[in-house]
């Protein structure tokens, strides 16, 4: 049995099913939604994701799965990736970084991002003393300011990440974030030579990113098709049970009208404290450490313009440091980035479909105006970047309360202790967006590696 028919959950159904096709697989879903964070909506006649709507092409678990799904024709990339940064009151082209960590300070000088003083704090990373990460971890932000300063950190790291996690550069696990930058700090005393070093060799000839022309949204209903499980949506999952004789009950439903369901196994692919929940009573130590992960929430308002009216712009969009104190943390042109939306949007009216965010960690205050404030909020500060002058014909508000976990520091630690932790449990294990990555290859390979780990525990055909 799987709980949670989010991305992780249906991929753990999909890679169940093709290791033992005999199983009788079930995935329990309280929302009256498959998909999680991956979903579609009609915005200005035109449907667009207003979840996720890009997954990492340079791993191979979200592409794979999309191919053996039936998506392979629907694969895209990109139509451009030409992003912007909305730095002092101006857009200008955002330079070369891995995950804001700047791989070039020539590049980043002409970009004009930083200031003259803060350029000569930035050059100090060649020749600082070498920082070892070795039986430790730090923020992200606090590594970057160590080697780079305080200016690089509050207009390129803190936007990149905000874009990631809707987090804090300071608080996010740099062990967590950029671990293949923290890898290569024992060969390269910069942090700026080591971050180039991770985004260089063969796979930075391959598309960073991939889509799916129709939307990333497609992309549930397709593995869940494959599976070959039962799927119940509204199936609320209350509690888990050890059976004596081996074997889990699991109780769904409400208090008043609960049932009970036998399984062999079970697979927890709920965000972190809805798994705590239900393991409290069975893996006391991982709930702990389970209730501990924070969420920040975020919304997405996503915007149709007639075409006419739109301005001029260029690149897929921009993001927004957050000393610019502005509402809006990043703005995506959807018509520009994706083809497939653009195309899309080519009736007899021509609409542009383009989309904004908003949120950060522990900044909740800001969500709890109304869908027409936000969609305000956003109109207002696309006018100030781009001189909008226009309303749009269409929008839509998708509000993902509690929707990205945090990385803080020690997050693997903590991630290694749940594992440990579930692993002494037979027929148990935990998957999702709380563990090894937010991002959907990163799902995908966290519900395979529960799939393994559990094979041993089901009882063999016949």
């Amino acid at each position: 049995m799987i709980v949670g028919a989010g991305i992780a959950g249906l991929a753990a159904a999909a890679r169940l099913h093709e290791e033992r096709p005999d199983a009788e697989i079930v995935v329990l879903e309280g929302s009256p939604e498959i998909g999680g964070k991956l979903r579609l909506a009609e915005v200005g006649g035109v449907t667009v994701d207003v979840g996720a709507e890009a997954m990492l092409n340079r791993r191979p678990e979200a592409v794979a799965l999309a191919r053996t799904s039936g998506l392979a024709d629907s694969i895209v990339h990109p139509a451009t990736t030409s992003a912007h940064l909305w730095n002092r009151d101006e857009l200008v082209v955002m330079p070369r970084t891995m995950m804001g960590i700047p791989t070039d300070l020539r590049l980043l000088a002409e970009s004009g991002v930083i200031s003259k003083p803060g350029m000569a704090r930035a050059a100090m990373d060649a020749v600082l003393p070498a920082t070892s990460m070795e039986g430790r971890d730090t923020s992200i932000g606090g590594l970057v300011e160590e080697r780079f300063g305080k200016e690089v950190v509050d207009r390129l790291v803190e936007p990149l990440l905000g874009g990631v996690y809707a987090g804090h550069a300071r608080e996010i696990s740099a062990r967590a974030a950029v671990p293949q930058v923290v890898a290569l700090l024992d060969r390269d005393r910069s942090l700026g030579k080591a971050a180039a070093r991770a985004t260089s060799g063969p796979a930075s000839e391959v598309p960073v990113f991939a889509g799916i022309a129709g939307g990333i949204g497609r992309l549930p209903a397709a593995v869940a098709a494959r599976s070959g499980a039962r799927i119940e949506t509204g199936a609320v999952v209350r509690d888990l049970a050890r059976r004596s004789g081996g074997g889990w009950n699991v109780v769904v439903g409400s208090t008043r009208d609960a049932r009970v369901v036998q399984a062999d196994a079970v697979i927890v692919a709920t965000p972190a404290r809805a798994t705590a929940r239900l393991l409290s009573d069975v893996v006391p130590g991982a709930a702990l450490e389970l209730a501990r992960i924070e969420y920040a929430s975020v919304a997405l308002v996503t915007m149709a313009f007639q075409a006419r009216d739109f301005p001029a712009v260029t690149g897929s969009g921009f993001l927004v440091p957050p000393v610019e104190k502005r509402a809006i943390k990043a703005a995506t042109f959807s018509f520009a980035k994706w083809d497939w939306v653009r195309e899309a949007g080519d009736g007899r009216e021509k609409t542009l479909v383009m989309r904004c965010s908003l949120g950060r960690h522990r900044e909740e205050h800001q969500l709890q105006a109304s869908d027409e404030e936000l969609v305000e909020l956003a109109l207002t500060d696309l006018t100030d970047a781009v001189g909008l002058s226009v309303r749009p014909i269409d929008t839509h508000v998708q509000r993902w309360g509690g929707g990205l976990p945090q990385y803080a520091v020690g997050h693997l630690d903590r991630v290694a202790t749940i594992r440990a932790e579930v692993a002494r449990v037979p027929g148990l294990a935990v998957c999702g967006a709380a563990y090894d990555g937010l991002g959907i290859p990163a799902c995908i390979a966290s519900a395979h590696a529960a799939v393994m780990s559990l094979l041993g525990d089901l009882p063999t055909a016949g």
